[in-house]
């Protein structure tokens, strides 16, 4: 798949303790939960459903189950990852992009820079969600509202040229990403 990162540095991840970026993601997501609370709604009757988000390129898998009040979510190392309702699978950096609005979901699953597998519905249900959610970075982060434009602006230009040093695909989004 395009846009993986490099093999040496997902072979250094993987002797990396998983704690303190299960941590991290937890609070980026309480985050982005706390500034968009409408998420979980948009689930619908798939709130509660286990999801496997699977950066194919590293070597653990993110197990999310989004609830109506609260998002459960862990990092395990990919032998270790149980069986969930659904798997999106695609390179990290491809998944961040589908998070920001600079990737369609429809469009890379038909390029096949997307694998969708399990429940089709509730996966739909969670994009809808997402893109509704109109996230950036500085949301995520929980920046002040004053820094959300110049930290916005360096993130996607950061993000653009990693996209283009990977050879990620093309931007695809709707809107554009990291829209202020």
């Amino acid at each position: 798949m395009r846009g993986n990162i490099p093999p040496v540095i997902a072979n250094a991840a993987s002797i990396l303790p998983l704690l303190p970026l299960e941590m991290i993601v937890r609070r980026l997501l309480a985050n982005a939960m706390a500034a968009r609370p409408s998420f979980a709604e948009r689930l619908g009757e798939h709130a509660g459903r286990s999801f496997a988000i699977d950066p194919v390129d590293c070597p653990f898998v993110f197990l999310m189950r989004p609830g109506r009040n609260k998002a459960e979510l862990r990092v395990v190392r990919r032998n270790e990852a149980p069986g969930t309702d659904a798997r999106i699978a695609a390179p990290l950096l491809v998944l961040l992009g589908m998070i920001d609005g600079t990737y369609d979901g429809d469009a890379l699953f038909f390029s096949r820079d997307l694998v969708i597998e399990g429940d089709t519905g509730a996966v739909l249900a969670l994009r809808n969600a997402i893109e509704n959610a109109d996230l950036d970075p500085s949301t995520v982060l929980a920046l002040p509202k004053s820094l959300s434009g110049p930290f916005n602006s360096v993130a996607r230009a950061a993000f653009d040229r990693l996209r283009r040093l990977l050879d990620a695909p093309e931007e695809s989004g709707p809107k554009g990403a990291f829209q202020s």
